[in-house]
């Protein structure tokens, strides 16, 4: 037989304390057979998403953001429906009533319609239980009170940086004319023109705003009697703001329905597309600011995906991209015109 010690019984108790401890408090950690390995592929199979593209079907600008949201959906599996809207605020909202009562996993939205008449939607979504992204135009307060992140320029800043560069670029001078056409009615989408317009008031230029068609983002057309009119009234005109990548491509018919010649007026803008690449190759345009569309098509359906397959949190990405101008647009060409830039 052989006899403990009292120290001896004192260190076998503390083996069986040790020994029951791992068998009740520290059991194996067994992988989860139901989460999807991100290295795989296909991890998003089976989630559905509702897609907000922003223009109409074949318009240049939405044609680049529907790429990004398809090849999302190709690399990561999700089940997505793309919805157009032809830039049309009240269209979004119907589409975006429709697409809560259709009960998807997540949807992705532009913010043209308005922190106003977002609202009530989006806290009918968080209450569904919907999961909620913004890309294009921001609506900061909405997603503050009921969740989502944001993908795109940040839309004041990108504007007011582009004055700015144009001021330092062009040397532009107090007193001289800006005009800047652009829907200034949509109180959040016209940030990006308004922090254009303020920069240049504070060099002391006299800026004219006029109010774009809202028609005129996927028929550019329409802005030719808007454009023509405000030039010839402003003959002295010495920068010209093109308020959208659409009405920028399509530069050369306003001036020339105006009568003017490439580099009558310094033109500035925002995008890249590739009648915006081909206004370059002759002279029509002097500087553009990138907002590099594929990512705000690729990563609102990535961040959907991860969020609720994965429990991440929500993307917030500034998708401004720098500037675009005669001497380095050929770098972005090839890509622009392939319809990715």
């Amino acid at each position: 037989m052989i006899t403990l010690t009292p120290k001896r019984r004192g260190l076998l108790a503390m083996l069986i304390v040790v020994a029951l401890l791992g068998a009740f408090v520290l059991p194996t950690v067994a992988q989860d057979d139901d989460i999807p390995d991100p290295t795989d592929g296909q991890w998003c199979s089976g989630v559905n998403i509702r897609f907000f593209v922003g223009g109409a079907e074949g318009d240049a600008f939405a044609s680049i953001i529907l790429r990004g949201a398809q090849a999302a959906a190709n690399d990561l599996g999700a089940n997505v429906d793309y919805l157009f809207s032809a830039w049309d605020p009240e269209r979004m909202i119907q589409q975006l009533r429709d697409a809560i009562a259709a009960a998807p996993d997540g949807i992705a939205m532009m913010g043209h319609p308005g922190q106003d008449a977002i609202r009530p939607l989006a806290e009918e979504a968080a209450a569904a239980g919907i999961e909620m992204m913004y890309q294009n135009v921001d609506v900061p307060d909405v997603r503050a009170a009921f969740g989502g992140g944001y993908v795109g320029a940040n839309l004041y800043t990108q504007g007011l940086a582009l004055g700015e560069e144009a001021i330092r670029r062009f040397d532009l001078q107090a007193g001289e004319k800006a005009i800047i056409f652009a829907r200034w009615d949509l109180v959040e989408r016209v940030e990006r023109e308004r922090g254009t317009a303020e920069a240049l008031e504070a060099a002391g230029l006299e800026v004219i705003r006029v109010q774009a068609d809202v028609r005129a983002a996927t028929d550019p057309n329409l802005l030719i009697p808007a454009f023509t009119s405000s030039v010839l009234a402003h003959p002295d005109v010495r920068v010209l703001g093109m308020g959208g990548g659409q009405i920028l491509g399509n530069i050369p018919t306003y001036m020339q329905a105006a009568g003017l010649e490439p580099g009558a007026a310094l033109v500035i803008g925002f995008d890249t597309s590739p009648l915006i690449m081909e206004a370059f190759d002759q002279g029509w345009i002097q500087l553009t600011s990138d907002q590099q569309p594929l990512l705000q098509g690729y990563l609102p359906i990535l961040s959907l995906c991860q969020t609720l397959v994965y429990d991440l949190a929500p993307m917030n990405v500034d998708t401004g991209g720098g500037y675009v101008d005669p001497d380095n647009y050929q770098s972005v060409a090839a890509l622009a015109r392939a319809g990715l830039r």
